[in-house]
């Protein structure tokens, strides 16, 4: 279980995240249109996984955005932004703020969050995903692994992407 801190406080996931070397869990996530995507559409490419607990917060949006301006310049890779936010709020901020380079998916069945450890187990904002990045190479192995310490705090971007 991760410890972590929101504004301080401390909180916990329900474990840890997935171990650097090893084979990225499958998972099976909503896309905008409702579409399932799941880890095998993206056999042999690079990904990034901004996770995150929820698209209309500052932070979130932020990452969202960043990732956005430099997934643009990466061959061979895409970036998931990930969250439990509706496959709708993923919809209607990625139009409102022309989000084009990056996927907004949906944790909806609350899986992904348990395969990957990274579920929030008590605090306000418990049952929501915690702030973490998670590069999966075209191998489909865990390169670098980032759980956010200070929930309202962004994530390393430049560690994320120098990892690929």
């Amino acid at each position: 279980m991760a410890n972590i801190t929101l504004k301080s406080n401390p909180i916990t996931t329900i474990g840890n995240l997935p171990v650097i070397g090893t084979k990225a869990p499958n998972f099976t996530l909503r896309n905008t249109d409702l579409s399932e995507v799941s880890l095998s559409d993206f056999e042999g490419e690079n990904l990034i996984l901004n996770i995150f607990p929820s698209i209309d917060t500052g932070t979130c949006a932020t990452s969202v955005r960043t990732f956005n301006k430099k997934a643009s310049e990466l061959a061979n890779t895409k970036v998931l932004c990930i969250s439990k936010d509706l496959p709708f709020a993923h919809a209607r901020f990625c139009g409102a703020e022309g989000i084009e380079n990056v996927l907004s998916l949906s944790d909806i069945s609350g899986n992904f969050g348990k395969d990957y450890e990274v579920t929030f187990a008590d605090g306000p904002l418990e049952g929501l995903l915690s702030r973490s990045i998670v590069v999966i190479n075209t191998q489909g192995e865990i390169t670098y692994t980032e759980q956010v310490s200070e929930t309202t705090s962004e994530p390393n971007y430049e560690a994320a992407l120098a990892a690929l």
